[in-house]
């Protein structure tokens, strides 16, 4: 289920404040976060992210086409390696 519209996207607080102090500074640096489920606002346009996965922090560079996604989206918390019934198939 979606989050109702009269209450607007989540993002959490202190990655505003962090997103904010990134954009006065005007240094590109990763702004570190474990906010996988924050929405992605379009004061965060041209900032970089570093997105926890679970075992290391993935960079994320946002751009206008990914208002409104979360987070998470964009970086991948599993590797998939090839399904081995695969390899099979290609050699007969």
């Amino acid at each position: 289920m979606t989050r109702s519209v009269w209450k607007g996207p989540f993002v959490d607080g202190y990655l505003l404040t962090k997103a904010e102090a990134a954009r006065g500074s005007g240094r590109n640096e990763i702004i570190k976060t474990w906010s996988r489920r924050s929405t992605i606002l379009p004061q965060f346009v041209g900032l970089t992210f570093g997105v926890y996965n679970g075992h290391k922090f993935i960079p994320v560079q946002v751009n206008e086409n990914m208002i409104g996604h979360k987070l998470g989206e964009f970086a991948p918390t599993r590797t998939f390696s090839s399904h081995s019934a695969d390899k099979k198939a290609k050699r007969g």
